[in-house]
Parts: C-alpha cells; sequence; structure tokens
C-alpha cells in the first residue's frame, strides 16, 4: 500500500489549496503501465473520497490537458534568453551555501538540469534567485508555485475550462522525497483566479509572496515514512 494527495483548489478558504491523500495500491515498477495503474488507483480512491473528476498533471496522463501541464512542458520568460524550460529556471536559480545559482541550467533541457551534480554537491539550498530577486524558503514553494503560475497566465482564459475538475493528481510527486508539486501548483492557481487575485499575484514576485504569505496557503514535506510504504519502490 502506498499513500498519495489530491490537490484541491479552495479559493474560499485561507489555506488556497486543500490537500487529500489517500491510500491506494502501489504498483511498483518505472514502466509506464505501472504508472497507469497507479494513476487509476489513486482516482478510484478519490472518486470513493467524493472527490470527482480528478485530472493527472503529468507527462503519464491520459488527457492532452494534463500532459500539457506538466512542467516539462512549460516554458517561462528570462529577460535576456526568452522562454526557457520551467524545470531548468527552477533548478538553475537555486542558491546553495557553497555556489549556484546555476544558471548556465538554464540553456540546458529539463531532465539535463535537474540531474545536474552541482545541486547536490553544494550544500544546503539557502535561497532562490531568478531575474533580480531573491525568493525566500518560506512559504516552501513560492518560487516554483510562481514560475509556473507566470507560465500558464498567457492562458488563463483557457485554464477556466479547468473548474470543472474536482481536484488534481501528480503520480510522480512523492511527498515523503519532495515539496514542490505541479498538481498543486495548478490548484493554486485556480484558487487565485477564482478570487480574483491572480493579476495582482503574477505582476511581480513581492506581490505573489505577499498574497501567499498572508494566507495560510503553507504546504508541508512529509517528514516521516510510513512503514506501510517502506517497500514503495518507484
Amino acid at each position: 500500500m502506498a499513500e498519495r494527495p489530491v490537490f484541491i483548489p479552495a479559493p474560499s478558504s485561507p489555506e488556497l489549496v486543500r490537500e487529500v491523500f489517500l491510500p491506494l495500491q502501489w504498483h511498483s515498477g518505472f514502466a509506464p503501465v505501472q504508472k497507469e495503474k497507479n494513476v487509476r488507483a489513486l482516482h478510484a480512491a478519490a472518486a470513493a473520497a467524493g472527490i470527482t473528476r480528478v485530472l493527472e498533471v503529468s507527462t503519464k496522463s491520459d488527457s492532452r490537458r494534463g500532459q500539457h501541464l506538466s512542467a516539462f512542458y512549460l516554458k517561462v520568460a528570462h529577460p535576456e534568453l526568452g522562454e526557457i524550460p520551467l524545470e531548468s529556471a527552477f533548478q538553475g536559480s537555486k542558491a546553495f551555501e557553497r555556489g549556484g545559482p546555476f544558471v548556465d541550467l538554464y540553456t540546458v533541457d529539463a531532465r539535463t538540469a535537474k540531474k545536474d551534480g552541482r545541486l547536490k554537491e553544494s550544500g544546503r539550498l539557502v535561497a532562490f534567485k531568478f531575474d533580480g530577486f531573491t525568493w525566500p524558503l518560506d512559504p516552501k514553494t513560492a518560487f516554483y508555485d510562481f514560475l509556473y503560475s507566470r507560465c500558464i497566465y498567457p492562458h488563463r482564459d483557457w485554464a477556466v475550462k479547468l473548474f470543472e475538475y474536482g481536484g488534481f493528481s501528480d503520480i510522480e510527486f512523492n511527498p515523503w522525497k519532495s515539496i514542490n508539486c505541479q498538481a498543486r501548483s495548478i490548484a493554486l492557481f485556480l484558487s487565485l483566479l477564482r478570487r480574483g487575485q491572480l493579476d495582482e499575484a503574477v505582476a511581480s514576485p513581492s506581490a505573489f509572496l505577499r498574497i501567499l504569505t498572508e494566507s495560510r496557503y503553507r504546504p508541508q514535506q512529509r517528514e516521516a515514512r510510513p512503514t506501510a510504504q517502506l517497500f514503495d519502490h518507484e
């Protein structure tokens, strides 16, 4: 057994996004068919919990919408380089105790950027630096959420179609290993859109941070992996 979250936009709540963790029978392995089984199992668990029409947001989604919302497809505007992969922007903006940001990663593909050895060899992460602004580490996902929101913002008229979904998932996201999640980011984007705060939020990093800080939006990484998931080989 394993446990994975579904992220639900909550525009009327101070938390902005509701995270619901659901148990599912996990299918180990890296083959696409295994990932697809896990997506179906998670969505079945969500339906049993009363959460209908969940959209998988990843390259493993069976929906073109979900695939195109994946961070590996999205590009963010850079003032000098033009549009660069979101994941490359995120990884290349990390500032560590002993190095970074490694802005050369802006010009490589997303998977190469994510696997760069310097990201694990430079000590503790202390901040993110992008386009002349230094992002703090709290709220924990603020920088990633900002990049994601900026990517989707030009398509906000199309994004209203996403209100038809009851929640969003990302089967690649393991909350015991990571904190940033594209499914959470799209749920946040929709909450800000519904609240009428999206234009203000994406206008500047300081405005985005202020809106999140004034809310109760505080994503937390799971700190202890349940015993039942010790054999969850992903």
